[in-house]
Formats: structure tokens, C-alpha cells, sequence
């Protein structure tokens, strides 16, 4: 891996600024050059929101992406938006549940996983952001299950370390699917 160009989207309060935060740090975890740029509409909970994710052997440039080696969508609006975005060859990874219509593109690889409703079933629907990170940790080998469970305990408040076990799982049940 050189370096990988993530972009994950959606509505706010599905936790996407947060996955990506987790997914920069397991990379500096591992020691990467990482960056991490935040971007949501003005709404916030129920708005749109984004962010881009650098993960690199190499020093980073800068943290806008024009183009992205992977896409992780947990909306309509936002596969519309980013979809051609995605290098050829690329992944794209769009939570089936709540994205209706497959990639208009051949030339990449998409994984649709119903993840808000295995999160559902889990009883906590704000796995299902982990659930599609555990396709891309699968699919790309980006970084390690241990570094991002201990992200996982760096960047969550103490309070919710309690969660990390069930985290964890919707991680595995991702890197599986």
C-alpha cells in the first residue's frame, strides 16, 4: 500500500465523521501518514455529511481528494455524488439497506452490504458505520483489526469503552461479509 484515498458519506448522526477519525488513527497507529478532513452541511444530525481519509506510506499533500481509491456510502445522495469519484479499479462499499441502486460503473469493485440492518439486529444501529469500515479493513487490508481496536480506545470517551466488545464484532461481521 501506497496510499489510500477513502472517502465516507452520508447523513450526519449516522456516525461517519467519526468512523473516519477512527480509520486515520489506526493509521498513524500503524505508524502511516494520515489525514483526516471533516465536512457536513449546516443541518448537522440528518444533513449531509462527509469526510476524506489519507492513509500513506508517503507524506501527505493535501487533505482534499479529487479522486479515491475507496467509497464508503450510507446514502442515495451521497453514491450520486462521489460515485465518480473512485479510481478505475477502485472499491466501493454502500450500506444496502439504505442505498437503493448499485454503482452505474463496471470498471469498479462494489460490495453492498445491508449494514444498518445487521447493526438493527445487533440492537444498536450505530454499528453499521463499523460493519462497513470491517468491509474495507477486509477488502483492503488498510490496517490492522489490533490498531483499530485500540483507536477504538483512544478516540472513544471512557464512558463507551463498554461498547468496544459489540464494536468489535460489527467489525468482524464486515471484514466476513
Amino acid at each position: 500500500m501506497s496510499q489510500q484515498e477513502i472517502i465516507i458519506a452520508g447523513f450526519g448522526g449516522q456516525g461517519i465523521l467519526s468512523a473516519g477519525r477512527l480509520l486515520a488513527y489506526a493509521g498513524m497507529l500503524e505508524g502511516k501518514n494520515v489525514s483526516w478532513l471533516p465536512s457536513y452541511g449546516p443541518e448537522m444530525r440528518g444533513g449531509t455529511a462527509n469526510c476524506h481519509v489519507i492513509i500513506s506510506d508517503d507524506p501527505v499533500g493535501s487533505p482534499i481528494l479529487n479522486s479515491a481509491t475507496a467509497l464508503i456510502v450510507m446514502n442515495g445522495p451521497s453514491l450520486d455524488k462521489f460515485e465518480n469519484l473512485v479510481v478505475k479499479d477502485g472499491l466501493i462499499i454502500a450500506d444496502s439497506s439504505l442505498v437503493q441502486r448499485k454503482p452505474n460503473r463496471n470498471d469498479v469493485k462494489y460490495s453492498g452490504i445491508p449494514a444498518t440492518q445487521i447493526a438493527s439486529d445487533m440492537g444498536n444501529s450505530t454499528y453499521a458505520c463499523i460493519i462497513l469500515l470491517g468491509k474495507l479493513l477486509g477488502s483492503t487490508g488498510i490496517v490492522s483489526k489490533e490498531n483499530f481496536e485500540n483507536a477504538l480506545k483512544k478516540v472513544l470517551p471512557e464512558k463507551y469503552h463498554h461498547m468496544i466488545p459489540d464494536e468489535m464484532k460489527a467489525l468482524e461481521i464486515g471484514m466476513k461479509y
